[in-house]
């Protein structure tokens, strides 16, 4: 027991020295100063401008790992800057996982909570931030705070999620776990409706089951409105077989036949990593001949969203269409919320209006009647997510803008959020409208007076 007690003592001084020296190297930054986190990958797709202010890089690899795991309690404390890949590899040793897992092994936990996450146990466990039970964060005025329900900054804690780093950071999370079995017992049920789909949704998160099919995981795909995939994952100890979607493979693709699946439970929860989904059709990774010259360690999320970032600095894809006198078209990237007795029109529009396909349908529920201000979905409804990703042409005529508005608009008359990780185009008086204007002034006075770091308006709208 004293082994023990020393040893969570040694890990709480290295955590306090940690976030003591961030804070000291925050603070020496000159006032005015743009400030960004010194990570080596970003999940965002808001792209810095050619030109723009350099920010001064914070050193955060101090907060890149799991301090601890209590297996009986079913917790872990957690660096900010740790990513989901690392992290699950961690307590998968122990048997637990995170309560929601994203879908790509980049994405940290810091930045899943302060801008939101989502994946297919979000009908059960609701989204990162409702498991995190409480954070330490180096807020915008330089103060290291606790934040937790009921404690003096409990404000904080609740308005973190949905703040993209316009408060503060969080450095270390102490976060809940759940159990997980070996392997994941895949079933993909083919609806040739919209209605039909949204339907089986609500009923699942009722009923916790489809078919007699324990519902653990909810996802789907949708080829069109008239071939769309649930898929509803079982934790199973045992697997008949095990297919691998790392090498020739391609996940997606499976999902139209056989329908029925076993992966292990680690690769159950990077199955979208290897091909960013289908995104990385872009790149002839799907290609037999490619995929099979391109080395395995590459195909992955980070390395395609690199790629993507290189050609924006350097205008290749646009300059290559113009030259082959293709239309201007429109990177169409975003995932928004949709109540999920409303989603089916939603569906509908976008397959009308925008096109793109496929389209992945995460459906969530809140775990709890918690509200969260800046993200202020309601705690009784069950909303599905759309995520599309790609590029559309635009209509002769038509300017940049012009598809996202239209979903942007869509969102809206449907009672849905969109999230702020991509390109967006409301008005000042629209953006706090939706995401709860008056809360986040008050946050931000209490925490950033000083107009330190951006606000989340001109973040996520005006890309500073």
């Amino acid at each position: 027991m004293t082994e023990l007690a020393d040893r969570a003592s040694a890990q709480v001084a290295r955590r306090s020295a940690a976030s003591a020296s961030l804070r000291h190297a925050y603070n020496a930054i000159p006032p005015g100063t743009p400030v960004r986190l010194a990570k080596s990958t970003s999940n965002l797709f808001r792209f810095r401008e050619a030109g723009a202010t350099r920010p001064a890089a914070l050193d955060v690899s101090a907060f890149t790992r799991v301090s601890h795991v209590d297996k009986g309690a079913r917790t872990a404390v957690v660096g900010g800057m740790t990513t989901y890949a690392d992290l699950v590899a961690t307590t998968l040793r122990y048997g637990l996982m995170p309560l929601v897992v994203p879908q790509l092994k980049t994405i940290t936990l810091g930045g899943a909570v302060s801008g939101l996450g989502i994946e297919s146990t979000s009908l059960r466990n609701g989204l990162p931030h409702e498991s995190v039970l409480e954070m330490e964060i180096l807020t915008a005025d330089g103060r290291l705070v606790t934040a937790a329900p009921g404690s003096a900054h409990e404000a904080l804690y609740l308005g973190f999620p949905n703040s993209y780093g316009t408060l503060g950071y969080a450095l270390w999370l102490t976060i809940e776990l759940e159990p997980v079995a070996p392997y994941v017992h895949l079933r993909h049920v083919r609806f040739d409706d919209p209605g039909e789909v949204m339907a089986a949704i609500e009923q699942i998160a009722r009923d916790g089951s489809y078919l007699g099919h324990q519902a653990d995981f909810v996802d789907g795909t949708a080829f069109s409105p008239t071939e769309t995939y649930l898929t509803v994952g079982a934790y199973s100890q045992t697997a008949p077989w095990l297919s691998d979607y790392t090498g020739q493979r391609i996940y997606y693709q499976s999902i139209r036949g056989p329908r029925e699946d076993f992966l292990t439970i680690s690769d159950y929860l990077w199955r979208w990593d290897t091909d960013w989904f289908w995104c990385s059709r872009a790149f002839g990774v799907q290609r037999p001949l490619v995929r099979m010259l391109w080395p395995s360690r590459y195909r992955r999320s980070d390395v395609y969203r690199k790629l993507v970032a290189f050609d924006r600095r350097h205008g290749l894809t646009r300059a290559l269409g113009a030259h082959r006198g293709a239309p201007p078209s429109e990177a169409v990237i975003q995932d928004v919320e949709i109540p999920a007795d409303r989603a089916a029109e939603f569906h509908e529009f976008f397959a009308a209006e925008v096109g793109m396909s496929p389209v992945w349908l995460c459906p969530l529920r809140l775990r709890s009647g918690q509200s969260w201000p800046l993200y202020p979905l309601r705690p009784d409804q069950a909303y599905v997510n759309f995520g599309f990703w790609g590029n559309v042409p635009l209509p002769r005529g038509a300017s940049d803008g012009h598809f996202n508005k239209r979903i942007e608009n869509k969102v809206t008359e449907l009672g849905g959020h969109k999230g702020l990780y991509s390109t967006s185009y409301y008005s000042e008086e629209e953006f706090w409208r939706l995401y709860n204007g008056p809360a986040y002034a008050r946050l931000k006075q209490e925490y950033d007076p000083g107009g330190r770091l951006s606000d989340l308006f001109d973040k996520c709208v005006g890309g500073e």
